[in-house]
């Protein structure tokens, strides 16, 4: 047998410790002329599907493996370990089976036996070690220490436990040789074991690097994290620069006697086989009343049209219905559905918001039936197959917006409907950016910080910007690249590590629901205290798993608080029955009256507006799916075609439809579709495909269609698949004309599903603070009120709608901004220093036993509170919060230590009744203080305080001494 394959690699996705990227890894092994390789990242199996899709793109053997940490007693021992360290041991797959078992490993390694890192025990291995083979690893392993500590009878019973476990033939001692002096002790010893017991054995190199020039970049990658420099001594900095991906002549020099052990090599990945299955779904089941999922999908898709549409709809909207029906039913979508709708109804039912839809899902008809959805598609001619085509298998998405605040709700109600071990969060990964890179190489390298930062500051702010990218756009980086050698050893390394994962951190709205338990398909990893999934959103979806988005929407919990505080004086008050045809609201936006208007509120937009002047609800979402990088050059020619309309022309008859609601622009991705059927009978579903190779720019696609849509298309049954232009009635130099306009601007087309949903909120917003302005602001401003900037502008906003702001107040405000009599009250949260609970526990000691009479009497019922503190106190004074409790601010500032002090010694005294620092008797019998008398502070420095503490001049503006709010 002739030949290598490298079985014990890091990638990447060794985080901070492997440095051989997936992609150049496999062009690596190509170069080398190896046949297969395995990755055997430390503990976790992130990088596995990346791996093997790139892998067998190449015609590489992918071999599927992890290098698991094995805890010395048990995996539940959290503080016996012995000598403090876990061994290595490497486990590659050699079928489905083993794949399964060694998911199973990683993730109870993760979820249950992680101290420190992720480990397994010997208990572990015995349940899951079928399908696996394991090599005895690196000088880490359990073999290669008992011998370097002279214990040959341990090495050799642990060896005979591991191959009666895995069986003869499935269990290798591994041989590495990097120069390094415990492996010429070792290597001995493990040849003569191998010759002892017949365990055979395998020759690796623990590749954590592809070639010998990157060593200093893993050493970097290591320093940065363990947060030390390449100058200091760490016993996780390699000793040689040995440690890469060597070709077989280079490997087979190391041990020139012993060919057996890279003959091995092969046998092993000839051993391994395992495959993947992509784009085959494996949803959950729903629990249907009475059992039939589809018979009750369909019974409330009807309920849901005749609620919608009315007893006799239709016919159109009849077939499109069935039409859907059929197509979910066909696609095995159903229970797909009915688990969306399920949670959607259940935050519905809870007093959770949820938002009408989000992307593509909005244009089903049964989504908005059933409640999923709260746009009208029929209204708003939105195209079914845009969400789920039949002519291309791909997993439908629903993306659903929740209420920010109560978005957990939802979450927790599908881990307590499907199982905790049926539901996880997803992984994400945090990349080294360009900046990031600087900065992390520098403090790696041991720079001053100084050169790290002056680096990094010229590296221009942009998205996806690369260091590439930044030498190219910025002179003065370039030039100090060229003439400053620190800084050019600096940025060659920190373009080597940019973009490579630096931390695994949890997807913010991401969750999988699965029909087995989660780790029957997919690795499960802890990011925190979340149980989440190793592999990322995009894969978790070509697995077929299903995957969903619950986001938090903020403006949601702005119209519901708003709802709510409107419901005080008009209960019937219900925001999704508003007319979408209020003029006063369209004359409020096009006077760029949007300051706080979901969507509308930026300067560009106002400008659109001012100048466009939307009297219609077709206006906002167009102008939503305009405003955009790209489509915005069409901008004025939809606002001039919007005014001129006798100046717009078709090219074609046929457009006229389809684009008249646009101005004759296109604007919408479903716009493309139609034109593809009805100038050229496209079928929806292979015009969405079409549509789709357009926008990724797939030219040889688009040269094939652009004949097909011109002349049609015949197939060999000589059935015509698609008419073409001609056929119907178009010009072959219309057709032409037609088909450059789409390709140019199908990659900028917006999803009309998308921008309709959130059309409809911003709508509601404006509606809102068009008619309840006080109410909306106030919400709004809670919703901000972490942040002053925000906070400081909307106020601006209140001015000029002539709604007075008033400061905080321990009598009056809530948590958030509330509405008073006249105006809008500060809320409490707004003021520093102040915590959740504190506040909590002021109102509620306010609406229990009454509003407080005074300063001391405030001081006194609130001492008794953990929290209450002189920090607090004092911000609460200088926020004006307890201005009209008898004293002014200098007097009660002045006085505050002393009271509290007092309060404090008589609360350990249990109000003994003894006579404290002041000698005046108050309510109840306390010793009530008298407050000396102080004259109030200027009025600069009354707003000084108040700035200090909420980041803003409540009472009026520093400069012109004038109060604004009264």
């Amino acid at each position: 047998m002739s030949g290598f394959v490298h079985l014990h690699v890091h990638s990447e996705y060794s985080l901070l410790d492997g440095a051989c990227r997936i992609r150049k890894l496999i062009q690596r092994v190509s170069e080398l002329g190896q046949s297969a390789v395995a990755v055997t990242d430390h503990g976790a199996m992130y990088g596995a599907i990346d791996f093997y899709k790139e892998a067998k793109k190449a015609g590489i053997k992918p071999i599927i493996g992890c290098e698991v940490y094995v805890a010395a007693r048990s995996r539940f021992d959290k503080v016996h370990e012995l000598d403090g360290e876990t061994s290595h041991l490497v486990l590659l797959c050699k079928n489905e089976i083993g794949y399964q078992n060694l998911i199973k490993l990683v993730s109870a390694a993760w979820t249950e036996g992680f101290y420190k890192k992720p480990r397994v025990d010997h208990a572990l291995l015995e349940q899951y070690h079928d399908g696996l083979i394991a090599l005895s690893a690196c000088l880490a392993g359990e073999i290669p220490r008992a011998l370097l500590k002279g214990d040959t009878e341990s090495a050799r019973q642990t060896a005979f436990w591991y191959d009666n476990l895995f069986g003869r033939g499935n269990y290798y001692f591994e041989i590495q040789d990097h120069s390094l002096a415990e492996q010429r002790t070792v290597n001995p010893q493990i040849i003569r074991l191998s010759q002892e017991t017949g365990i055979p054995l395998v020759c690796t190199n623990d590749a954590h690097y592809l070639t010998r020039d990157d060593a200093e970049m893993q050493r970097v990658l290591v320093c940065i994290q363990t947060n030390t420099t390449i100058h200091e001594p760490t016993k996780m900095l390699f000793e040689t620069d040995e440690f890469y991906l060597k070709s077989e002549q280079e490997m087979r020099a190391l041990f020139p006697d012993i060919s057996q052990a890279f003959d091995n090599t092969m046998r092993i990945a000839d051993s391994c086989n395992l495959d993947f299955q992509f784009g085959q779904t494996k949803l959950p089941r729903f629990d249907a009343p009475g059992g039939d999922s589809t018979a009750y999908f369909r019974k409330k898709c009807w309920v849901g049209l005749r609620n919608k549409y009315g007893d006799s709809p239709d016919p159109p909207i009849v077939q499109r219905l069935e039409y859907e029906m059929d197509i979910i039913q066909k696609m095995g979508y159903v229970d797909y559905y009915l688990i969306v709708n399920d949670f959607v109804q259940y935050a519905k039912s809870h007093d959770i918001p949820v938002g009408p839809g989000r992307g593509s899902g909005a244009a089903s008809l049964c989504a908005y039936c059933i409640g999923i959805t709260g746009i009208d598609p029929i209204k708003y001619n939105l195209l079914f197959e845009r969400f789920l085509n039949p002519e291309r298998v791909s997993m439908p998405d629903f993306d659903i917006d929740f209420c920010n605040e109560k978005r957990q709700l939802v979450i927790d109600y599908v881990i307590e409907k499907y199982g905790a071990d049926h539901v996880a969060q997803i992984v994400t990964f945090g990349t080294m950016a360009a900046r990031a890179a600087i900065r992390d190489v520098a403090r790696a390298m041991g720079l001053p910080y100084a050169t790290a930062d002056r680096t990094a500051k010229l590296v221009p702010w942009e998205l996806r910007m690369t260091l590439d990218k930044a030498l190219q756009q910025s002179k003065p980086l370039l030039e100090l690249y060229e003439g400053d050698r620190q800084v050019r050893e600096l940025l060659d390394m920190a373009k080597n590590v940019e973009g490579m994962p630096r931390h695994a951190s949890t997807h913010a709205a991401g969750v999988v629901i699965t029909d087995k338990p989660v780790n029957d398909y997919v690795p499960l990893c802890m990011n925190g205290e979340l149980i989440a999934t190793q592999y990322t959103m995009n894969i978790l979806e070509e697995l077929g798993l299903l995957k969903m988005d619950f986001l938090g929407l903020r403006n949601l919990t702005v119209i519901d608080d708003a709802q709510t505080e409107i419901r005080k004086h008009y209960p019937e008050f219900d925001i999704q029955k508003i007319p979408l045809n209020d003029n006063a609201v369209f004359e409020m936006m096009s006077l760029g009256n949007t300051e706080g208007v979901f969507q509308f509120e930026s300067s560009g937009m106002k400008r659109v507006l001012t100048n466009l002047r939307p009297n219609c609800f077709e206006d906002l979402i167009a102008v939503i799916s305009l405003y955009r990088p790209g489509p915005m050059d069409s901008i004025p020619k939809y606002i001039h075609n919007r005014h001129h309309p006798n100046q717009i022309h078709y090219a074609h008859p046929l457009l006229k439809s389809i684009l008249e609601v646009t101005n004759g622009c296109i604007v919408y991705q479903e716009q493309v579709m139609q034109i593809f059927r009805e100038l050229a009978g496209y079928s929806l579903g292979r015009a969405d495909i079409v549509r789709r190779a357009m926008s990724n720019k797939k030219h040889d696609v688009m040269e094939r269609e652009r004949q097909i849509f011109i002349y049609g298309l015949v197939n060999q049954d000589g059935n015509t698949e698609v008419e073409g232009c001609i056929r119907r009635g178009v010009s072959p130099e219309v057709a032409e004309r037609v088909f450059n306009e789409m390709s140019s601007f199908a990659s900028y087309a917006f999803n009309k599903a998308h921008a309709a949903a959130y059309a409809l909120v911003a709508y509601q917003t404006a509606y809102l603070k068009c008619y309840y302005p006080k109410e909306y602001l106030a919400a709004l401003l809670t919703s901000v009120i972490d942040g002053s900037n925000k906070v400081a502008g909307y106020i601006a906003e209140c001015d000029r709608l002539g709604i007075k702001i008033y400061p905080p107040s321990a009598n009056e405000s809530g948590s958030g901004f509330s509405v008073s009599a006249e105006g809008i009250r500060f809320g409490l949260l707004a003021v520093k220093n102040l915590g959740r609970g504190l506040i909590t526990e002021l109102i509620r000691e306010r609406e229990q036993e009454g509003p407080f009479t005074g300063f001391y009497p405030f001081c006194r019922r609130m001492s008794v509170r953990r929290e209450f503190n002189t920090r607090s106190l004092e911000s609460l004074i200088r926020g004006g919060a307890l201005d009209g409790l008898g004293a002014n601010r200098r007097e009660m500032l002045e006085s505050a230590n002393a009271v509290l002090n007092q309060l404090d010694e008589e609360n350990k005294r249990n109000l003994s009744g003894q006579i404290g620092l002041f000698d005046t008797t108050g309510e109840d019998g306390f010793d009530e203080p008298k407050l000396p008398e102080r004259p109030e502070y200027s009025y600069s420095e009354l707003l000084a305080m108040e700035k200090e503490v909420t980041g803003l001049y409540i009472s009026g503006h520093l400069l012109l001494h004038i109060p604004i709010y009264t």
